[in-house]
């Protein structure tokens, strides 16, 4: 017989890597596409263009060091 509750933890173990795998392909989908993707990197935002430019669209603060499983209220 299988064990629901084991097999349930297995599959959730494995959200995180399958979420930024679809981030992935939806980032690389939309370039395909024509389409232009906003970016956050070194300490800002941008605009990734599909022919591989980036224009500058606006500053962040430090990106925080939050503990893995710490809830979170945003305003």
């Amino acid at each position: 017989m299988i064990n629901t509750e084991s097999t349930l933890d297995y599959l959730e173990q494995h959200i995180p890597s399958l979420s930024a795998a679809a981030v992935d392909v939806a980032y690389w989908q939309a370039l395909a596409a024509g389409q232009k993707v906003l970016v956050s990197g070194e300490g800002g935002l941008y605009e990734a263009f599909p022919d591989g430019t980036r224009t500058f669209v606006k500053a962040t603060g430090k990106p925080l060091s939050i503990p893995v499983g710490t809830k979170v209220r945003i305003p």
